[in-house]
């Protein structure tokens, strides 16, 4: 399957930004567990929408996306030197909460195959009493 220059633009700009984020950023309010794990470029390469997955609490995440929005011009100045486009594409950073749904079910889950295995024993046990 063919890929289209916006997704091989996308692919690029995740790479770039993550490394951005991760090790020119020195902001405390991003704490080390920050990734970027999507680039979606708008077909005409002028807008790039980030997806940010950040490990921590609310509090945390709002505060880290907070000094992301902040520190956007940077980003983006530091994201030109590294990539060459006719135009600069606009930044839209966006929250991934992929992570933690994902661990919620993962719970969801594990609570659902315990109590499965509860009912169980408790089966077995009135099987042997009515024996």
């Amino acid at each position: 399957m063919r890929r289209n220059r916006a997704e091989i633009v996308g692919d690029q700009m995740q790479k770039v930004l993550s490394d951005i984020i991760q090790n020119k950023l020195g902001d405390p309010r991003i704490p080390f567990m920050t990734t970027v794990t999507g680039a979606k470029m708008s077909s005409d390469l002028t807008h790039c929408t980030v997806f940010i997955s950040i490990f921590g609490d609310d509090k945390t995440k709002q505060e880290a996306m907070r000094a992301i929005e902040h520190a956007k011009g940077f980003i983006r100045c530091e994201m030109v030197k590294q990539i060459n486009l006719r135009v600069a594409p606009e930044l839209h950073f966006k929250l991934d909460n992929t992570l933690d749904e994902a661990a919620r079910l993962d719970a969801a889950i594990d609570k659902a195959l315990s109590r499965d295995e509860e009912i169980r024993r408790e089966a077995e046990g009135r099987k042997k009493n009515d024996e």
